[in-house]
């Protein structure tokens, strides 16, 4: 049996080693023939907690590792010019500093 594929978006980080993909799945309309776009979201598994939202991902299907995660990370695809590691932890570190000269 194939092992199954699928790409797309990291639309939630906030939860440990886990992240939110929304899929999009394009197909026409039975009768109207107009292009139709569904979402799915699906729970995977990110060991290492290195996606960040923006991401553009390759899920595979696993064994089950949670109530709803079926899902784990294959591979990051891009990474979104937004979300930034760095500036992530850095932020509020950076705005308490700010705070402190100014005063």
């Amino acid at each position: 049996m194939a092992v199954k594929e699928r790409v797309g978006t990291v639309v939630s980080d906030k939860m440990e080693k886990t992240v939110v993909v929304a899929v999009e799945s394009r197909f026409p309309h039975p009768i109207y023939q107009k292009t139709v776009s569904r979402t799915t979201r699906y729970k995977a598994h990110d060991e290492d907690n290195s996606c960040r939202v923006g991401d553009r991902v390759r899920i595979t299907e696993t064994r089950p590792m949670s109530r709803h995660k079926r899902w784990a990370i294959a591979e990051v695809l891009s990474h979104s010019p937004k979300a930034d590691p760095a500036t992530k932890s850095a932020a509020p570190a950076a705005k308490a500093a700010t705070e402190e000269v100014s005063e």
